[in-house]
């Protein structure tokens, strides 16, 4: 009676890996028409069959919506509570009823960690590293794949590290520089590739373990550091790919660099904190900071993270409070850009991290 069970259920699988996704369709044409459902819509798509639900899983699926351009970028964010946990959200920017909402089940080990570093390839989320008071540096990675909506263990660093740069290039996770367990682990650097599945370490002595934030910029990894034995002054260094090594950064863009920064179009902005909210934007070609506005301080919740999707930025404060405007089309009341907000939470959670992935 059980073989015969076990026989029947096979045959079903058989019969479902056969039957079409659309009764009269040929799957690639299916395929066509469902990848133009919207995003938020998915959930809804997975419900339908097993075949519907393994599809939206599927690499094939983010890759035929980023190939067509059909994919849709959502917003995600690291943040720690009033209790020192740490937790994650996500807001979809398109939708008409724009709210943050909790992303469940994260990593209970890394509730209470700190330093760590949250990074987005491909259609996963990355956390990355960490410490705790009475935890050294972990090389922990636990990824939150955004089409099944489950975290899971990854590949662990080839060093542990805690508050470390962390930025992606070429199809590439690199983790840099921080605090480790090991004397040389400041000087080091990780690239995890994904078609490996595995994380190199490299060695240069340019990186620091003061690292307070990174941006990509013209194709390569820019980090801002804060003091060391050497200099007292906040400079930063850059990672060209072609050359495989870390060198200073000019020091007259480094100036302004004092605050979370952006790339919008190969252009860099940075949003100074110091007094008030105020967007600076650095124009290469004539190596000056210029002041592109203030913002509402009625509107904004310091400290902030800055991301964009297209011209449009989001600075993204204390309690997931949100600013948003186009900086293509800068408008000024008095001196304030004219922007548009989103309700900040109930709580006063602070932004760790902020990130786009786009499915």
């Amino acid at each position: 009676m059980e073989l015969l069970e076990s026989e029947l259920e096979g045959i079903s699988r058989i019969e479902l890996a056969q039957s079409p996704l659309i009764c009269g369709l040929p799957d690639d044409i299916a395929l066509i028409c469902l990848a133009r459902v919207p995003r938020k819509y998915h959930t809804l798509l997975k419900c339908v069959s097993r075949r519907w639900r393994d599809l939206v899983s599927s690499e094939e699926w983010h890759a035929y919506r980023q190939k067509h351009k059909l994919d849709e970028p959502w917003i995600y964010a690291l943040c720690r509570d009033k209790f020192e946990r740490v937790c994650c959200y996500v807001l979809d920017p398109y939708s008409t009823r724009r709210s943050w909402k909790l992303i469940e089940g994260f990593p209970p080990r890394s509730l209470k960690r700190k330093g760590m570093s949250f990074e987005v390839l491909g259609k996963k989320v990355y956390l990355l590293g960490g410490c705790g008071w009475l935890e050294d540096a972990t090389d922990e990675v636990y990824s939150y794949d955004a089409s099944t909506n489950r975290w899971s263990e990854a590949a662990p660093l080839s060093t542990a590290r805690c508050y470390f740069a962390c930025e992606v290039l070429n199809g590439k996770i690199y983790a840099i520089g921080g605090l480790g367990s090991k004397s040389n682990d400041p000087h080091s650097w990780d690239t995890y590739n994904p078609h490996t599945n595995s994380w190199k370490s490299h060695l240069d002595p340019n990186i620091v373990p003061d690292i307070e934030d990174s941006i990509v910029l013209d194709e390569k990894i820019y980090i801002r550091c804060g003091t060391s034995g050497l200099t007292s002054h906040v400079y930063a260094v850059v990672y060209n790919p072609s050359h495989g090594t870390w060198q200073h950064a000019d020091a007259d863009m480094v100036l302004g660099w004092q605050g979370p920064a952006v790339v919008v179009d190969g252009t860099l902005y940075v949003l100074d904190q110091r007094l008030g909210t105020r967007l600076m934007m650095w124009q290469k070609e004539s190596r000056k900071w210029v002041a592109v506005g203030r913002l509402s301080p009625l509107l904004t919740c310091p400290p902030c993270r800055l991301v964009a999707i297209g011209k449009s930025i989001f600075v993204i404060g204390k309690g997931l409070s949100t600013v948003v405007f186009d900086i293509g089309n800068v408008g000024n009341m008095g001196g304030v850009m004219v922007s548009s907000s989103i309700p900040k939470l109930t709580s006063d959670d602070d932004v760790i991290s902020c990130k786009i992935l786009a499915i």
